[in-house]
């Protein structure tokens, strides 16, 4: 995969990170009982070879109505700030569309990155039918990556115990995105991947009493700085059209 042009800032976050954590903020449960749906904040981790640094901070601009009333699809713009210096590394921007969902021929729920105010690309909803599938784009409509979650029976669901025992072991409450490559052809039923976002569980204070969440991201070993930061930035993406949207539902 041949490298896009980049800015240091952007090179110096991603160019060496194998994987990220990128954290939903804890917003506040007295906030939410009263339907104040605030504005979504992530904190990033560089978290390779063990580490745990905060290395930067991102924060939805949206307007508060929408957010209430079009939780799953409104539009937002979020920019990725380094952690000290307040410099902007990447934006995103979701434009409002139609929820995520099934058997969709337009209207695609969809993210734009970009960084210094070029384009880095886009992460896009694909027509699905049982298992949501979305494609990372290049900032020339190129397709760079498939992102599903992993599949069995012939790709019509979901394979639930891909991380292990989903009730009490390995894999309780973690939901995997695996990421392909774009030119790969089979993506189903167990296949090679190359990397993954998964949302993992926490503590059950802040699962119960707000609807914060957070995403663990291993890096494809081949990914340029630009990949990384589009691949990062879907996780922000996936949390805003599957799971605010679950959430806006309740």
């Amino acid at each position: 995969m041949q490298a896009m042009n980049m800015n240091d800032r952007l090179g110096a976050t991603f160019s060496d990170t194998k994987e990220m954590s990128i954290r939903q903020t804890r917003k506040g449960w007295l906030q939410e009982c009263f339907g104040c749906e605030a504005a979504d904040e992530f904190k990033w981790f560089n978290i390779t070879d063990g580490q745990n640094i905060h290395i930067a901070t991102s924060l939805e601009e949206s307007n508060c109505f929408m957010r209430i009333c079009c939780g799953g699809c409104h539009d937002f713009t979020m920019e990725v700030k380094e952690e000290g210096s307040g410099e902007v590394i990447m934006a995103m921007h979701r434009p409002m569309a139609c929820n995520a969902g099934p058997c969709k021929c337009c209207c695609y729920n969809k993210m734009d990155m970009s960084s210094s105010g070029k384009a880095l690309g886009t992460i896009t909803e694909e027509c699905w039918v049982c298992v949501p599938r979305m494609s990372i784009l290049d900032s020339n409509g190129g397709k760079v990556y498939k992102v599903h979650q992993p599949t069995c029976v012939m790709g019509m669901c979901v394979d639930i115990c891909a991380e292990g025992n989903p009730c009490c072991g390995k894999g309780c409450c973690k939901v995997p995105f695996h990421i392909f490559p774009g030119d790969q052809s089979e993506t189903d039923n167990g296949a090679p991947n190359v990397g993954k976002i998964l949302k993992i569980p926490k503590s059950w204070r802040t699962e119960v009493f707000t609807d914060s969440e957070a995403y663990d991201v291993t890096f494809p070993s081949d990914a340029t700085a630009e990949q990384k930061a589009l691949i990062a930035g879907s996780s922000v993406w996936i949390n805003a059209s599957f799971f605010e949207a679950e959430n806006a539902g309740e």
